[in-house]
């Protein structure tokens, strides 16, 4: 079956996870997402770190073909259980590897030919994100769809501080590691403009950007927080100023010309 270019699928019906069962940190980013993988054509979508299947066998149950690149073959296992057990073992497939080396790796489709890519919690933890971008990038064919989340310092200094961890807030200001001395190198974060500079490096062409999890964090530890009414206050912030500026993550999703 032909694949319609992402930018001409019409919205429908959503037929994404049913809202009751999205957590209000993740509802943004599936309320982006819906109008391209819920209107009922399959797409070739590619998940980069997208580890045990958290979106690849929801997409998978929307009948498209999600390849996952992880370097985790522990979670690489989980996500074959998972959509086995999901029924939708046929329709996803676990490729072992880094995304700053896709060009390498043996993908199911030819290169630079899948419809939608997504690079979510990724950028923090890779030992270059131009480099990672610029693959994902070179995955995607020419209109195709590349979704992106980071984690947003502007968020991660607030919760410092609201944590009583004023050093470790001011040290995420400054873009310092808050706990010098770790075995491990600390994660990046980064600010809007910092992600919009990556992603149009990339050769993308960024949309509107959206703040993820802008009180979800702070409302589900809430004695008491109506977790609908949360959610439905996560959609409404998410595309507007200051709210989404204070966001735990940010989100975007950009088009390759």
């Amino acid at each position: 079956m032909r694949v319609t270019r992402l930018g001409r699928v019409p919205p429908s019906a959503s037929a994404s996870p049913a809202a009751e069962q999205l957590p209000a940190r993740t509802a943004v980013v599936w309320a982006a997402l819906d109008p391209l993988v819920a209107a009922g054509t399959p797409l070739r979508v590619l998940d980069v770190g997208g580890g045990s299947g958290t979106l690849a066998v929801p997409l998978a149950r929307l009948g498209h073909q999600v390849t996952v690149v992880d370097p985790s073959a522990d979670a690489l296992a989980t996500l074959r259980r998972r959509a086995d057990n999901a029924g939708v073992g046929d329709n996803v497939r676990a490729v072992q590897g880094d995304g700053d080396r896709l060009h390498e790796l043996p993908l199911a489709t030819t290169p630079a030919d899948y419809d939608l890519a997504l690079c979510h919690a990724v950028l923090e933890v890779v030992d270059d994100p131009a480099v990672t971008l610029r693959e994902v990038a070179g995955a995607v064919r020419p209109g195709g769809t590349v979704s992106v989340t980071t984690a947003n310092r502007a968020g991660a200094v607030l919760a410092r501080a609201l944590g009583g961890h004023p050093v470790e807030a001011l040290a995420l200001l400054e873009d310092r590691d808050p706990a010098p001395g770790r075995t491990r190198p600390a994660a990046r974060r980064f600010s809007p403009e910092d992600l919009l500079a990556l992603v149009r490096d990339a050769g993308l062409e960024p949309g509107e950007w959206r703040g993820v999890s802008i009180v979800a964090d702070l409302l589900d530890a809430a004695s008491g927080a109506d977790s609908d009414a949360v959610r439905r206050l996560e959609l409404r912030l998410a595309g507007t100023s200051p709210y989404r500026d204070a966001a735990a993550g940010l989100h975007v999703l950009a088009t390759r010309p």
